[in-house]
């Protein structure tokens, strides 16, 4: 899996994965509980992932969507 954007931004995770789960793709946001024992300290974000083959597809939505600036780059 890609990981598209890393955040401790609640708002911006569920903004991304709405519109990845309207457009049909597959997503897992990987550290979501532990950000939430940790508290508000911003130690440990929650990175949003796709699988490879939709990076590009993702990509794209969220870019549309206003907010390619939370994209992590691309390796």
């Amino acid at each position: 899996m890609i990981e598209l954007m890393r955040t401790n931004d609640p708002v911006l995770i569920s903004f991304a994965e709405a519109l990845l789960a309207e457009a049909g793709i597959g997503y897992f946001v990987a550290d979501a509980n532990m950000s939430i024992i940790e508290g508000s300290l911003g130690i440990l974000p929650r990175r949003l992932m796709v699988d490879a083959a939709k990076e590009k597809r993702a990509r794209q939505i969220l870019t549309d969507a206003g907010i390619e600036h939370e994209l992590r780059p691309q390796v």
